[in-house]
């Protein structure tokens, strides 16, 4: 079995298959930025996009991705390093605190301006109401949204 992971295709041995997306790309592939969390798929510090969808890696079994396409926070910077516009607004917003629930913040953000690339402040809170922040910052998370899609947008 292969993972296609950030445009790259991994051997996934059979020992391994049954184990879960989380812990293949943490432990097996080295991919550290998707965070182990509550383990019950009810935090989001796990997400990850599974062709272009944001999914909760702790509960998938890698067996179950099969040939889509898997993104992680590892894969958003361009070959360049350049930040991908969703990372550069969360530095701009100073949105991290602890900063454990980010990459799976970031991730369920790209996956919604995906969708939808000027989402109001409703449809922000219900797209991100999963991926929980202990520390309170969900104004800033709101604030780094609207500035990732301006920033697409290129209005930013």
């Amino acid at each position: 079995m292969n993972l296609l992971v950030n445009r790259q295709r991994f051997p996934i041995p059979p020992d391994w298959q049954d184990e879960t997306l989380l812990a293949v790309l943490r432990e097996h592939l080295g991919l550290s930025g998707t965070k182990f969390g509550c383990g019950a798929g009810q935090c989001g510090a796990c997400t990850v996009l599974i062709d272009g969808h944001a999914q909760r890696s702790c509960l998938l079994p890698a067996r179950a991705v099969g040939q889509q396409a898997v993104e992680t926070i590892e894969g958003l910077a361009g070959a360049d390093g350049r930040l991908h516009p969703v990372q550069q607004a969360w530095l701009d917003e100073r949105v991290p605190q602890c900063g454990y629930c980010q990459a799976g913040q970031i991730m369920a953000t790209v996956a919604l301006l995906r969708q939808d690339p000027a989402p109001g402040a409703a449809r922000i809170d219900e797209a991100l109401a999963g991926n929980l922040c202990r520390c309170g910052t969900q104004q800033r998370i709101r604030a780094g949204v609207q500035r990732a899609a301006a920033l697409q947008r290129g209005q930013a």
